[in-house]
């Protein structure tokens, strides 16, 4: 997850700008109810519902799948 960076406004990583303002938040439906995605522009952004105004992280979507696939796999368990 090194690649992701927190976005709005874009800090020049390599990220572009995205307008989240009219982004389609889509919540979980398997527990995780804090966390929110939309898909903006070829990328996936993803938010804390409980805080919505705070920043996104922004992922590409190679970085996505690599995300999505270490979270089924175990990678990030915190126990």
């Amino acid at each position: 997850m090194a690649d992701t960076i927190i976005s709005q406004p874009s800090s020049g990583w390599g990220k572009p700008d995205l307008d989240l303002s009219q982004a389609d938040w889509q919540s979980s439906s398997r527990g995780a109810g804090d966390v929110q995605i939309a898909f903006v522009e070829g990328f996936v952004a993803m938010r804390n519902s409980e805080r919505p105004e705070s920043p996104s992280l922004i992922f590409a979507p190679d970085e996505w799948r690599r995300f999505v696939l270490g979270a089924r796999g175990g990678e990030f368990d915190l126990t």
